[in-house]
């Protein structure tokens, strides 16, 4: 959910230190992902609505995001309320969806919503290239922010190659259908793709050997964090840490102790 037209804000976020952004929704995405309990599910996804909020997120990007999401989402509440035992609580023809089926796809729900949103909020904030700065401060393995970078950063170029070579396809009154023209046409176009993506790679990386490229990507700005920064990381952290004191610690053990 990376979104280089979502960085371009002026929002407290956008001025975040990228390198607690990533901690900060890493903690929060395994957290929230381990989650069961409804009540605190919902706490986590107001919890992502007001970092959206507080991030000044363009509501109609979140919407598209999410529907193309909540798509796939919505195949899981297809399979998953008739697919587990228990309670029955309606029924559709002869299938009967049960309460346990309808409660794993609705935590489902609110899990990936509440994740999506913190993401979009944290990282789709700060520019990709803030991002892989980032990781390398945090001591992540060179050749993973390398293939992160580069996977994100050639997918659009791969992505316009391929239109391109569709259109030139069109313009030759290439017509798709279920026979063995077609699919030998699309392995053809798979196949220059996969060529003209290899020669590519190799004229980048001659240009980057050429610029002193040593592997490591060398910046004149540096991350500072300030202190409102920390504080503001800090009560995110804590509120992360209550949620997961919530599910793993019952309220009775809490206020018994």
């Amino acid at each position: 959910m990376i979104s280089e037209h979502l960085s371009e804000g002026t929002s407290y976020l956008h001025d975040f230190d990228p390198r607690l952004k990533i901690i900060v929704a890493l903690i929060y995405s395994v957290t929230v992902a381990l989650l069961t309990n409804f009540t605190l599910l919902f706490a986590s996804l107001v919890f992502s609505l007001v970092l959206v909020t507080w991030g000044r997120l363009s509501i109609a990007t979140v919407l598209k995001r999410l529907l193309v999401i909540n798509g796939f989402v919505f195949f899981l509440w297809l399979v998953l309320p008739f697919s587990y035992e228990g309670k029955t609580l309606f029924e559709v023809g002869p299938l009967a969806a049960t309460q346990p089926g309808v409660y794993q796809a609705l935590r489902i729900t609110l899990k990936s919503n509440a994740i999506i949103l913190c993401l979009m909020a944290l990282l789709s904030t700060s520019p990709t290239f803030m991002l892989v700065h980032a990781l390398h401060h945090l001591k992540v393995p060179s050749k993973l922010v390398h293939l992160f970078f580069f996977t994100y950063r050639y997918i659009h170029v791969i992505y316009t190659e391929f239109t391109r070579l569709h259109t030139a396809m069109k313009v030759r009154s290439f017509t798709p259908s279920t026979n063995i023209h077609t699919y030998k046409s699309y392995a053809y176009l798979v196949g220059m793709l996969l060529v003209r993506s290899y020669e590519r790679s190799k004229r980048i990386y001659q240009s980057m050997l050429c610029r002193g490229f040593n592997g490591k990507f060398h910046t004149l700005y540096h991350f500072e964090s300030k202190p409102q920064e920390l504080v503001s990381a800090a009560i995110m952290t804590v509120f992360v840490l209550l949620i997961a004191i919530g599910q793993w610690i019952p309220l009775g053990k809490i206020l018994t102790f």
